[in-house]
């Protein structure tokens, strides 16, 4: 099963029909019924849960079918639309994260209309009103709420893009006078593993078993780790600036520490971007290639090894990374017009 699978599954015929409760349906989706009232709307059951997931299923019927969890029962809120209607402008108290499961999805933020692709994300921090349009097209999207202190312990938590995501916090959170949300639209192959963190964290929703809350945050935690290096967000271009600079510093130190057998593939699996990302980045702030770079780095340790130590040749080219010890000799004659052993000779008193 999918995530597109579960959500039919929890607004399908098949669950409860919620009726009567009007605050409750009210809460799922309100159709605007003033064009100046400005609602807030506040964490379900902050005391409970951190989080929790809407889900809207626009069917082609124009009937739209809402479930909310975690819940006690599961039910489903049905709405037949009798032409496009956008909800109340509102805010939250809490963080909202909204992505399109299917179809397309579109929001006025800030006064500004912007239409959502299957596979875009739009991240909104409390207090930033906007409305949702609901028309005749079908389309499935899922809203999480996130609790503030949760967010927060996401953010501060020492993962290996720390750096990148604390400028995410920043750019959201704290940067009032310049954005209050973030538009993501996802890299090459990014959206698979995205919406199979967002169907685990689904169904842990669903589920109140021992620990869940543990599983729900390591979630969000790959969620935000996979926005912030794999998806693509609308940042003006100081912005823009800073967090690929804080990129270029996750990666070279990444490097500088595992030089003798870093390789691109590894690289890859640790930062999540394709392969020709690491030359462009490195050569963008350096001038060299990725493969370039790190023979330098290696070079630089070998002299440091030749000068300070009493390794063999052999020994100090397989400290590097090099066990061909042809090749070894080649480069570093290349880059000191002179063998290993001449240069360990001129350098020492």
């Amino acid at each position: 099963m999918d995530l597109l699978d579960l959500c039919r599954q929890i607004t399908s015929p098949c669950v409860k029909r919620l009726v009567g409760d009007k605050k409750l349906q009210m809460r799922l989706v309100c159709p605007e019924y003033s064009k100046s009232a400005q609602e807030v709307k506040t964490f379900p059951d902050l005391k409970k849960h951190r989080i929790f997931a809407l889900c809207w299923n626009l069917s082609q019927d124009r009937t739209l079918l809402s479930a909310m969890y975690p819940a006690d029962q599961p039910f489903c809120y049905s709405l037949t639309l009798e032409g496009d209607i956008k909800t109340q402008l509102h805010t939250h108290d809490y963080i909202e994260l909204a992505y399109v499961v299917q179809g397309e999805f579109r929001q006025k933020i800030l006064g500004k209309d912007i239409t959502f692709s299957q596979g875009d994300l739009c991240l909104i921090d409390k207090n930033c009103f906007h409305q949702d349009y609901i028309g005749s097209t079908p389309a499935v999207v899922l809203f999480l709420g996130i609790a503030n202190d949760m967010f927060s312990e996401i953010i501060n938590e020492n993962i290996a893009s720390g750096k990148i995501l604390s400028f995410l916090n920043a750019a959201i959170l704290k940067q009032k006078d310049l954005r209050q949300y973030l538009c993501f639209h996802p890299g090459p192959s990014a959206a698979p593993e995205l919406e199979k963190c967002l169907l685990g964290l689904l169904k842990e929703l669903m589920d109140n078993s021992a620990g869940t809350h543990y599983i729900r945050k390591g979630l969000l935690m790959r969620i935000f780790g996979i926005l912030s290096t794999r998806y693509e967000f609308n940042l003006s271009s100081e912005q823009q600036k800073a967090r690929n600079w804080l990129i270029f510093q996750e990666i070279t130190q990444y490097i500088r520490q595992h030089y003798d057998t870093v390789t691109i593939q590894e690289l890859s699996r640790n930062f999540h971007f394709q392969e020709d990302y690491f030359n462009r980045i490195i050569k963008n702030k350096t001038g060299m290639t990725y493969s370039a770079y790190v023979k330098n780095i290696r070079l630089e340790h070998a002299q440091q090894l030749l000068l300070n130590t009493d390794m063999s040749i052999e020994d100090v080219a397989s400290a590097v990374g090099y066990e061909n010890r042809s090749f070894f000799y080649r480069i570093f004659q290349e880059k000191h017009h002179m063998t290993p052993s001449a240069f360990r000779k001129q350098h020492q008193p």
